[in-house]
């Protein structure tokens, strides 16, 4: 089967190497988004699914927009029997969709029709699912609407982060995905309509979801802290004003009645925080300007004293 792999991150990266591992195909282009500008020297930097691809000499494309009719025809030309999606990041033209034989399959990263959208990974950890796991579907025009053709369930362990479950769900997709394509050919799967009325959506994150709510129950915030780890961070003011991240926590089992905020015990390692309902342990913070660092080592420089309050405006 002749294949076009269209992907542009690192969870996509896992789709593309398990096809390449696979051989029982043809992988005959790649399509990823254009190079974008990063860091503070704005150096252009590929994308992870192009520097893979380059290192398995697979012809690599970076349309602006694959719906333009010159990209499209440049797909035509691939002769595709199918189109692999993975975290692509544009949507696929009725035009693209029709063109291969087996049409086109996404990757998704969650259990459809939950998490519809762009940040699937994230919205589990931060609305505290207790499982995700990896749909691939046959892509319709839609977003994310297509008929499920299979699913792959992976739990989500109450203080497990964002990136440990992206990498789960990274290396399951891969896994699943490879187990479909022959099935697929043989025409052995039958597709699912998905329920609209239990459909949910993941939308593009907002800087302003990153801020810590000390008013809400401890939980809650440890699912934020949870969802926001590896990248972008939980973040909080100190007494002074400035900004410190916050990495990692722990429900506990302390129990005070001090204002949402405010830090109500400290020991050599870490520090707890009373939240609107509960109270929470942290563990590892990021002060502005420094790298990460153990509770323990921010306290030592005196960074935080009993019944300071957290979040202050």
């Amino acid at each position: 089967m002749r294949i076009v792999f269209m992907g542009t991150p690192d969870f996509a990266v896992g789709s593309l190497k398990a096809l390449t591992e696979a051989s029982r195909d043809e992988i005959v282009a790649v399509v990823t988004q254009p190079d974008r500008p990063k860091g503070r020297g704005h150096q252009l930097l590929m994308t992870p699914v192009k520097e893979y691809a380059l290192s398995q000499g697979y012809d690599v494309y970076q349309p602006q927009k694959v719906k333009t009719p010159e990209f499209v025809e440049i797909l035509r030309g691939l002769r595709p029997d199918l189109i692999v999606v993975a975290a692509f990041g544009q949507f696929l033209s009725k035009e693209i969709l029709d063109l291969p034989k087996f049409g086109c399959i996404n990757v998704h990263a969650s259990l459809l029709p939950r998490y519809r959208g762009a940040a699937p990974i994230h919205y589990a950890i931060l609305k505290g699912e207790k499982e995700s796991g990896v749909t691939i579907m046959q892509m319709d025009i839609g977003m994310d609407t297509g008929a499920m053709l299979q699913k792959v369930v992976v739990p989500i362990g109450e203080n497990m982060t964002m990136g440990e479950l992206h990498d789960e769900l990274c290396a399951k997709g891969a896994e699943l995905l490879v187990e479909v394509i022959p099935q697929l050919e043989a025409g052995t799967l039958q597709a699912v309509p998905q329920s609209e009325a239990e459909a949910t959506y993941a939308t593009l994150l907002q800087r302003s979801m990153e801020k810590i709510n000390w008013c809400k129950s401890a939980q809650e915030i440890h699912d934020l802290v949870r969802g926001f780890n590896p990248a972008p961070g939980a973040f909080t003011t100190l007494p002074d004003g400035k900004t410190m991240k916050i990495w990692s926590t722990l429900v506990s089992t302390k129990v005070s009645s001090a204002a949402p905020g405010t830090v109500f015990a400290v020991t050599k390692h870490s520090f707890w925080v009373a939240c609107g309902e509960g109270t929470l342990e942290i563990t590892e913070v990021q002060p502005a300007s420094k790298k990460k660092m153990p509770a323990q080592v921010f306290l030592n420089g005196r960074g935080l004293q009993l019944n300071d309050v957290l979040g202050k405006e």
